[in-house]
């Protein structure tokens, strides 16, 4: 009975993207991207070789991109003297990783934030930023440039990303919203602009990673719509 009633929040959230999507069977990511579209404004499907990196978290340890291989990652970048969108870009993801982690998705997705600011950023600052803005560190990290590194490397895989932050002279990175989502290839396949998007469509999007739609299936498997539905 537990069980049931921590799945109900996710369920509940995935019925009302359902009930919002026209009734369609997507056997494919394609068909996916193009039912999601339809339902969110904020969603762009992208298919790319995701960016590499090799940063370091709080406690010092070198993080390398093919670390999270196998796992669908959400990833953005943010700074944490940023004066208003980037706490609630870091409020955002903690509630899509609270809807994702009352599932069994927990096991298969990682979020991951990385800061365009390491000179403030320190490694004190990582380990309480999760704790302050309600993220679990049971799947989510909090990266910074490794030592030594020069201090824009993150500013410049940003931009590999796609994503430009730009500093003034009073320190304030001029920069836009986007959480970034990740295939267990390092494929990137969408992102999601802005702080406006339905959080549900994005956990709906990750379901549908995890459950590998990205992979062509043979013809009448069931597709990831007909798993979905099969839960109510």
């Amino acid at each position: 009975m537990t069980q049931v009633r921590a799945f109900l929040p996710i369920a509940l959230a995935s019925a009302l993207v359902l009930a919002a999507i026209p009734p369609a069977h997507a056997h494919s990511l394609q068909e996916l991207n193009e039912e999601l579209k339809g339902a969110e404004q904020y969603f762009q499907p992208v298919d790319s070789a995701t960016p590499d990196f090799a940063l370091q978290d709080a406690d010092g340890h070198l993080v390398r991109w093919a670390d999270f291989r196998g796992k669908v990652v959400v990833l953005h970048f943010i700074y944490t003297n940023c004066p208003d969108v980037c706490p609630l870009h870091a409020e955002r993801i903690a509630q899509i990783q609270s809807m994702v982690n009352q599932t069994p998705m927990k096991e298969k997705v990682e979020f991951i934030t990385i800061t365009t600011d390491p000179k403030r950023d320190t490694a004190d600052v990582l380990r309480s930023y999760g704790k302050a803005h309600g993220l679990s560190s049971a799947n989510w990290v909090f990266l910074t440039v490794p030592k030594d590194a020069p201090e824009d490397v993150t500013r410049k895989l940003a931009e590999a990303y796609g994503l430009k932050f730009t500093e003034d002279s009073n320190d304030v990175q001029m920069h836009g919203v986007v959480t970034h989502v990740i295939d267990q290839d390092g494929r990137l396949r969408a992102r999601f602009h802005g702080l406006q998007f339905d959080p549900a469509n994005l956990v709906v999007y990750i379901n549908a990673l995890t459950n590998h739609i990205q992979v062509p299936h043979e013809h009448g498997e069931p597709s990831f719509w007909d798993r979905l539905k099969a839960w109510f």
